[in-house]
């Protein structure tokens, strides 16, 4: 990401906020896998987002106005020794000339300069209840403040104060309607992201064929992901045969066999953005008559949200689309019955289709940002970035559904970006049609 993107950022946010506030942004925690074997790292969004900073161990604050600095950063120091073991750091020193802070210190002086940042300052943008034990920090050092008495004044260098802030606002109010709207480089960087998890699934349909495990899909996956630089932006859901109707499926262990259907839900975080894409077909190749007409159904219903995307649509209208589609399509394949308008009244089409169509995308799979807005669903507007997955999962057992119909879930995912005039599937080079699908499948099949 251009450096000059994060500037661009902290300026818009700090012109939000107005002079006379601070934002504080704790960089994200390490995390245990077990004993002295951790997770790998991975930066808060929120705090990346505004800093493309990193390391663990650190904070941002963002102060408008303030003559000591607008953007201050506090990290860890330079050590041979750890570095040594854990790789290299930034420091205070290129904290400033790498990352455009106008100051920056040891994370260690922390509690010395903060709560006379907080002191001085007469609203604090944070948010709470993300990092509980940095809420603590803050509160304690809000009750300080206050047990001195302080009641007003401001010191003149901004930073030397004891004046209780008289407002405290929800940070992420503001962040996650920046984030919400995604900028020329962010839209290139999605653009990218979604490219890498094509070729991906590309790489899994390949090789797809009877006897082999879903760990060995999912292995294509992480190969192309890491040869593009980029990892899994969540767990892949490689679900054959009745794991295909299982939403979060994550074991991918079961050996697939002739005749089963294989639904793979897998993206890729390419420079901290997500893609998330979803293909479903035939192992050997081939749809039977039944898998095929539930297949087509949920193309249609891709179709007609697509279609939806537009400028000025509602949030929802995609979905809406989407459950009159699948409504149709399985009442007329018998799964359903009674008038298409009673049947999305009474919600029928959820024993089959219980998700929404669709999700926020951007640094986080499942993105930040309202989904309504004073009880009104908000309307799509150039710059934002959803996903578009209509399903149908009839999983083993089903009451009420012949047995030639079990074992069957479909689903069909792309990234679309919203423009000024309509949409742009960042997926849309993986097929969909259920002919290309089975001439590609069936290659790898024979």
């Amino acid at each position: 990401m251009n450096p000059d993107e994060f500037v661009r950022r902290r300026r818009q946010l700090m012109r939000m906020m107005g002079k006379g506030s601070i934002a504080i942004l704790p960089a994200a925690l390490t995390r245990l896998r077990n004993r002295d074997v951790q997770y790998p790292y991975r930066q808060d969004s929120d705090f990346y987002y505004l800093t493309g900073f990193a390391e663990p161990e650190a904070v941002a604050v963002l102060a408008p106005g303030r003559a000591g600095g607008e953007f201050l950063l506090f990290c860890r120091e330079r050590d041979p020794e750890k570095e040594t073991w854990d790789g290299s750091r930034a420091g205070p020193k290129n904290a400033v000339a790498g990352y455009g802070a106008d100051a920056a210190y040891p994370i260690g002086s922390v509690e010395e300069m903060l709560p006379k940042i907080v002191g001085s300052s007469e609203r604090v943008f944070y948010t709470m209840g993300v990092h509980r034990e940095f809420d603590q920090r803050l509160m304690g050092w809000v009750s300080r403040i206050r047990t001195r008495g302080g009641t007003g004044g401001h010191a003149p260098d901004g930073g030397i104060g004891a004046h209780t802030p008289d407002e405290f606002i929800a940070l992420d109010h503001l962040l996650h309607d920046l984030r919400l709207f995604k900028s020329r480089d962010e839209a290139g960087a999605m653009r990218r992201s979604a490219r890498i998890a094509v070729q991906a699934h590309r790489r899994a349909m390949s090789i797809c064929r009877p006897g082999l495990f879903e760990y060995q899909i999912e292995a294509e996956f992480m190969h192309e992901f890491r040869a593009h630089g980029a990892q899994p932006s969540y767990l892949p859901i490689i679900g054959s045969g009745a794991n295909s109707c299982i939403l979060h499926y994550q074991a991918n262990n079961r050996r697939m066999e002739d005749g089963d259907l294989l639904l793979v839900d897998a993206g890729c975080e390419y420079d901290y953005y997500a893609s998330d894409v979803t293909r479903t077909y035939p192992v050997n190749g081939r749809f039977t008559p039944e898998q095929r007409a539930v297949y087509e159904i949920v193309l249609e219903a891709h179709e007609a949200a697509l279609a939806a995307v537009v400028p000025g649509n509602g949030w929802i209208a995609p979905h809406e689309a989407a459950i009159r589609s699948v409504t149709r399509g399985l009442k007329k394949i018998g799964l359903l019955e009674g008038s298409v308008p009673a049947l999305i009244r009474s919600r029928a089409y959820q024993k089959f289709f219980m998700h929404r169509t669709g999700h926020w995308l951007g640094m986080d799979v499942h993105d930040v940002g309202e989904y309504k807005i004073a009880d009104q669903w908000r309307v799509l507007e150039p710059g934002m970035a959803l996903t578009v997955e209509p399903g149908i999962y009839i999983p083993p057992g089903t009451r009420g559904v012949p047995k030639r119909w079990w074992n069957i879930g479909v689903r069909i995912e792309d990234d679309v970006l919203v423009t000024r005039d309509g949409s742009e599937v960042l997926s849309r080079d993986l097929p969909r049609d259920p002919d290309v699908l089975e001439a590609m499948i069936g290659a790898a099949a024979q």
